[in-house]
């Protein structure tokens, strides 16, 4: 794929003496599906009758959330990594910011096994409030926490991974493989299929402020949705058209959110004249609920009652290099904090992200909280 740099990373994790899968979270059971959105929602005036209409959501799949199955697959696929890179040694812990297992246990119990230093890795690849500086903002409270408790521990959040050929090649393959599902090389749904990249919404205000000059959160995923575009045409031997659209908006109506909707788009494209779309989450690492339902039910609907052809692509979920990739981001930085300076792989115009995220990056829309986000305690 052009724009990759790749060298051999070394398989030296010191100083870090624990690994911290950190990731959303989500309910098991249907009593848990209330109780779940309202931790997520906690002091951003979200209207209980969106939270009702939101947890109508979960209950079409039993209230159970798929994501944290999700993550147990990718903990066990970083267990195994490890251990195949001569690690038995690394523990790997997992903890969730808005269900059990949370943040502050897990934590606890990596001090408390004798972690003094840990590298989190958090599953959200892309630069914004929500799926960055919130976690360090998480990070932060749950130290503070755990020092009170006369627990002293430091962590680094790994890079953003959103452009690591390790995320961006199973995008790839899952667009060839969704391109297969509408006939051979030839057929006019195949040909002439739009790729449809999905990500969360999240308010505009949210994204204007995101990356350490704005307006990071688009650029990035436009930038991803380009190279895996870009990949696919070579593949396919067709150009192969793209947009990128938004779902999941949770914030009050007056709110402004990145639009347009997915199922808005898919009317769009359905007026263009477009027979088939391939829906590509890139914004997503794992198929939670906001695939599982607003892809694979409510926007396949949409494209159903519009006559176009739906094809949904995998997410990277715990596909070999992806999981190979997020180790090897674990050992990149540990090879920097000792002083040496590992290649930085990337694929795209943007560049390798940051191992520091800079003052002021993704600033809290809901109040600035300069000492939880930019102290050394949660770099």
């Amino acid at each position: 794929m052009d724009g990759v740099n790749s060298v051999a990373l070394p398989s030296d994790p010191a100083p870090y003496d624990a690994v911290l899968l950190l990731s959303f979270g989500g309910p098991e059971r249907p009593e848990d599906v209330i109780p779940f959105l309202e931790n997520v929602t906690r002091g951003r005036g979200i209207p209980t009758e969106r939270l009702e209409a939101v947890a109508g959501h979960y209950h079409r799949f039993g209230g159970r959330s798929p994501i944290n199955d999700q993550n147990r697959a990718l903990l066990s696929a970083l267990r195994a990594e490890f251990d195949a890179r001569g690690l038995r040694h690394l523990p790997v812990y997992w903890g969730n910011r808005n269900w059990d297992p949370y943040l502050v246990d897990a934590l606890r119990t990596a001090h408390d096994a004798g972690a003094r230093r840990v590298a989190v890795l958090v599953t959200s690849a892309y630069a914004s409030y929500s799926g960055c500086r919130q976690y360090r903002e998480n990070l932060a409270d749950a130290l503070a926490e755990l020092k009170e408790e006369g627990r002293t521990l430091a962590v680094d959040k790994i890079r953003h991974y959103f452009n690591h050929p390790g995320f961006v090649e199973p995008a790839v393959d899952a667009v060839i493989d969704a391109l297969g599902r509408f006939g051979p090389p030839g057929s006019p749904s195949r040909d002439r299929a739009r790729l449809l990249f999905v990500t969360h919404s999240v308010p505009s205000a949210d994204a204007a402020a995101s990356g350490p000059n704005g307006g990071a959160y688009i650029a990035q995923h436009e930038d991803v949705a380009a190279s895996v575009a870009a990949a696919v045409s070579v593949r396919t031997g067709h150009p192969a058209g793209w947009d990128l659209a938004y779902c999941s908006r949770s914030g009050p109506p007056a709110q402004p959110w990145l639009e347009p909707d997915v199922n808005d788009r898919l009317r769009m494209l359905h007026a263009d004249g477009v027979p088939s779309v391939v829906v590509v989450p890139i914004g997503f690492v794992s198929d939670h609920v906001e695939v599982a339902f607003d892809l694979d039910i409510e926007a396949r609907g949409t494209a159903a009652e519009l006559g176009i052809e739906y094809v949904r692509a995998a997410t990277a979920g715990a596909d070999p290099r992806f999981v190979a990739a997020l180790a090897g981001l674990v050992l990149e930085r540990a090879a920097t904090t000792r002083g040496g300076s590992p290649q930085r792989v990337s694929v795209g115009r943007l560049g390798a992200s940051p191992d520091v995220c800079p003052a002021g990056c993704c600033r809290n829309p809901w109040g600035e909280r300069p000492a939880a986000c930019e102290t050394g305690a949660d770099r």
